[in-house]
């Protein structure tokens, strides 16, 4: 399910099939973004004229925006090897939808969730990623078995763990690596730790012991864009 007017113009633009597209013409008319959508919707024979009060009754959001969109799930090919973003247990859709968003900002090849994390296709994370799973190849539900092959592409594993003496910049990113985000309170599990060649922290001052799992895994991300730009230095 696709809620709001960026996210059911990034479906279209990316080619996603809709099956469904319901929308309110007065209130997409309320804005620039909605009335570019607008016109994209009346050449669209999945699309269907609706009054708010029906796309209210189909969303979750509070205040929607006049547009609600089912779509099938994308199918993106992983890129060649490089980033894998391997998210383990993390349950909260927010930060799994803040993580696949700057996975996507970055370049990751492709994301893999190990089961008991949230599902990928949950309106909130949707929402969250901001149009993320049309660009990036993304897989769930898997074991930790099932990850052996993509792991054998990569040089390292980097796991991130508050306790962990090597910080994440001395990691080098520049060759094809695979970083692991734990649970946001129980972090790594055993298996994870298992599979992890390397485990690396973000070092903090100041009374926090840990930081957000979505903030953590951005911040080592965008530091493994750096790298693979400019260089370790």
């Amino acid at each position: 399910m696709l809620e709001g007017v960026r996210l059911v113009t990034d479906a279209l633009n990316s080619g996603a099939a809709c099956t469904l597209i319901l929308y309110a013409p007065e209130q997409l008319q309320s804005t620039e973004a909605g009335q570019h959508l607008l016109t994209q919707l009346s050449s669209d024979n999945s699309a269907l004229m609706a009054t708010p009060q029906v796309i209210a009754a189909a969303t979750e959001t509070v205040h929607p925006q006049g547009v609600v969109a089912l779509a099938h799930y994308p199918e993106v090919a992983p890129e060649k090897p490089g980033i894998v973003l391997i998210i383990d247990r993390v349950q909260d859709p927010g930060n799994v939808g803040t993580l696949l968003r700057s996975a996507e900002a970055v370049g990751v090849a492709t994301v893999l969730c190990v089961r008991g994390t949230v599902d990928l296709y949950s309106p909130k994370v949707v929402r969250a990623a901001m149009g993320a799973h049309f660009r990036v190849a993304l897989e769930q539900d898997l074991i930790w078995d099932s990850l052996a092959d993509h792991l054998m592409l990569v040089d390292h594993t980097y796991a991130a763990d508050a306790d962990a003496t090597m910080p994440y910049y001395a990691a080098d990113w520049r060759q094809p690596s695979a970083l692991i985000i734990g649970n946001e309170t129980q972090g790594l599990g055993d298996e994870a730790r298992t599979y992890a060649t390397k485990l690396i922290s973000i070092p903090m001052q100041g009374s926090a012991d840990s930081l957000n799992a979505a903030v953590a895994g951005s911040i080592v991300l965008f530091e493994a864009l750096r790298q693979r730009s400019l260089g370790r230095s």
